[in-house]
């Protein structure tokens, strides 16, 4: 899992500090956003050229990771 984290940069100047797919403006956020509105990731590798499987494979390791330590509370529905 840490090879594939190398793959994430966060820079402030870059989209504003979000974490991307290093040499590239494509956040992680975008990338976990496609996949949950259905996009398989070779459709995401179709739209977006320069990624790679891997990409997508940190991208989603990244979330876990950042997620791994948050609690939440979810809201019931009124």
């Amino acid at each position: 899992m840490n090879e594939l984290l190398k793959r994430i940069h966060l820079n402030p100047k870059v989209m504003v500090g979000k974490p991307v797919i290093r040499g590239t403006r494509i956040t992680v956020e975008h990338i976990m956003g496609e996949l949950a509105t259905g996009m398989s990731a070779a459709d995401i590798l179709r739209e977006y050229p320069d990624l790679k499987e891997e990409d997508i494979r940190a991208a989603c390791a990244y979330a876990a990771a950042s997620l791994a330590d948050e609690s939440f509370e979810f809201l019931a529905a009124e």
